[in-house]
């Protein structure tokens, strides 16, 4: 008597020969998939041993090798990787075709032409799609390198860039032996529809480059009677500070957002050379706060909107009503709520019943905003839409090799202390300001945060203290002490006075 599962196959059920076909072909896709994760495997089942032992070793080796360099990563691995972004663009593509093959080649070594026809048929679609998934991270990653490339290609000066004025980039000493850097971060409203430049939001990032602790000076756009660094062109024009005839009454046009259009204008002041207003407003900037200015970042305002939607905007305490527009045309409410680029824009921009003063308090809270949120997951997944923005946006004059380091330093100002000082009234009179005691100020500011680190955050005031043991449950706490406010011109931290955005948003 021949027992059921060596029954020939004429006598078998036709359960049994309808899940053979089945079961091979659910296992061929088993094999392939497993492959794909486990390439060699397909091979070992199909007995090449050489070529599965092969594949298996060196895929397993680069693991290794990948997970210790990502074990022993830093911040300044990322930054050496900035100069290998075309190798980088490369390998992931090789990777993709690679992938690509491997399963394509799995499946053909399982030798599916022993399956049915309609097997053949459905394993295949199966495996073709199985195919195509596994190489489209590469190829996705490959795309994204290759367009970090070109926009830092377009950003920043790919050849004889500077670490500082002077100075080429060394790579044992990147800063020139300095314990500081400073960035002039500028907002411009340059644009197609409107003539010349202005800066109207200039702030200098002092940033220690042993701790990245941060002081964000902040200066009016209305700053009047600029002095420039002596001995310079515009300080042989200006001797007296920066002084121009009003162009209609009431109206004028020499206050610190003008020098860089003004310098723009008049190129015979300096020797026929053009468009040296970035230039000469790093210069009077940095003589004005007594620092050295290293280089500028200017971030054109109409695109910064575009900049904030490519995040998918920005959460925002708005503690009142902003109203914006000439003729109020709009209102950002009051509330906690994720702005748009527009809404954002607006909020940061607008002297509708306000001042410049208050303007520059609304752009250290969107910068601040934009700090905290611009988290790398956000960042990877609106990837191509920020990286267009910021080509359209953003003018530097960052050397392309500094990179390299800015990267690790920019990790530790994210994790270091940043402080804002502001110079506004009734700190500085913007009329006639104290120069003396602006340099005296921003000298403090510095050496403060030299020591500053984050502490244990303090009791809210008002709070009534624990229960002692001799502390009966109803009686009083003792009253609120009053506050010891900071004396004028103490660096604050850099969303002081911005509100704390929460979960549940105003619409």
């Amino acid at each position: 008597m021949v027992t059921p599962d060596l029954a020939p196959r004429n006598g078998a059920s036709p359960a049994t020969r309808r899940s053979g076909p089945v079961f091979r072909a659910a296992a061929l896709i088993g094999w392939v998939a497993l492959s794909a994760v486990l390439p060699g495997a397909a091979h070992l089942r199909a007995g090449r041993w050489r070529t599965g032992l092969l594949l298996l070793g060196g895929y397993l080796t680069v693991v290794v090798a990948v997970a210790c360099v990502a074990v022993g990563a830093d911040a300044g691995l990322a930054g050496r990787a900035l100069g290998w972004l075309g190798q980088i663009s490369l390998v992931f593509a090789a990777c993709a075709v690679a992938w690509f093959w491997l399963v394509v080649r799995s499946y053909v070594v399982l030798r599916p032409g022993r399956l049915p026809r309609k097997g053949q048929i459905l394993t295949g679609l199966v495996a073709g799609v199985l195919a195509v998934v596994v190489a489209v991270p590469f190829a996705i990653a490959a795309r994204y390198v290759r367009v970090s490339e070109q926009t830092l290609d377009s950003l920043f000066a790919a050849q004889g860039g500077t670490a500082q004025a002077g100075g080429a980039v060394r790579r044992d000493d990147p800063w020139a032996g300095r314990d500081r850097v400073n960035v002039l971060l500028l907002g411009g409203d340059w644009g197609d529809n409107r003539i010349g430049m202005r800066t109207d939001s200039i702030n200098v990032a002092s940033v220690d480059v042993r701790t990245g602790n941060t002081v964000l000076l902040g200066l009016p756009r209305n700053l009047e009677h600029v002095r420039f660094p002596p001995g310079s062109a515009m300080a042989a024009r200006f001797p007296f500070g920066f002084q121009l005839p009003e162009y209609r009454p009431g109206w004028r046009e020499d206050l610190l957002f003008s020098v860089w259009q003004y310098a723009d204008d008049h190129p015979e002041l300096f020797g026929g050379r053009r468009h040296m207003g970035a230039e000469v407003l790093k210069e009077t900037v940095g003589h004005i706060l007594g620092l050295r200015i290293d280089w500028y970042a200017l971030v054109n305002i109409w695109g910064f909107a575009k900049m904030i939607d490519a995040l998918g905007g920005l959460v925002v305490a708005v503690d009142r009503d902003i109203v914006y527009g000439l003729h109020n045309e709009g209102t950002v409410r009051a509330g906690t709520r994720r702005l748009n680029g527009t809404e954002a824009l607006w909020y940061a921009r607008s002297r509708t019943f306000s001042d410049d003063f208050d303007r520059m308090h609304r752009q250290r809270c969107v910068l601040g905003a934009l700090l905290s949120q611009a988290d790398p997951a956000t960042v990877l997944t609106r990837f191509t839409e920020i990286a267009a923005a910021t080509r359209r946006i953003i003018s530097t004059d960052v050397p392309r090799p500094m990179l390299e380091h800015l990267v690790p330093l920019a990790w530790k100002v994210k994790h270091a202390t940043i402080t804002s000082l502001q110079f506004v009234p009734p700190l500085i009179n913007t009329a006639y300001p104290d120069w003396d005691r602006i340099r005296l100020l921003t000298a403090r500011a510095i050496r403060a945060s030299v020591h500053a680190q984050a502490g244990p955050s303090a009791t809210p005031s008002g709070s009534p203290p624990a229960l002692g043991p001799h502390r009966h449950r109803h009686s009083l706490p003792p009253p609120s002490p009053t506050p010891v406010l900071p004396p004028p011109g103490t660096p604050s931290p850099i969303d002081d006075g911005c509100g704390a955005p929460h979960t549940a948003m105003a619409r």
